[in-house]
């Protein structure tokens, strides 16, 4: 391949992995207020029905949802992060 073609490569690899970045920080702040809601009593516009994780006598079924709740969102964020580094890697190990 021409060093042409092969910078075009790169350049396409590297604007997909912004996308996927930029991607990922976009959905932060949604995702962070459903969690926020989900792991309350109540939620942003008032309605009861969250897992009310703050409560300390709820049961050990329920602490363990409101902890994959909280992980589940760093876990979201970071592997859109992943599939951008895995995106940068690829063409820079196959390309």
């Amino acid at each position: 391949m021409n060093n042409k073609a092969q910078a075009a490569g790169y350049a396409m690899a590297f604007m997909l992995a912004v996308t996927a970045i930029i991607l990922a920080l976009a959905f932060a702040k949604p995702v962070n207020e459903i969690t926020t809601d989900s792991m309350n009593a109540t939620n942003s516009i008032g309605e009861v029905g969250g897992m009310d994780c703050n409560n300390s006598s709820i049961s050990d079924f329920q602490k363990a949802g409101c902890l994959v709740s909280d992980m589940g969102q760093g876990f979201f964020i970071g592997g859109i992060m992943a599939i951008a580094g895995m995106i940068i890697a690829a063409r820079v190990i196959f390309g």
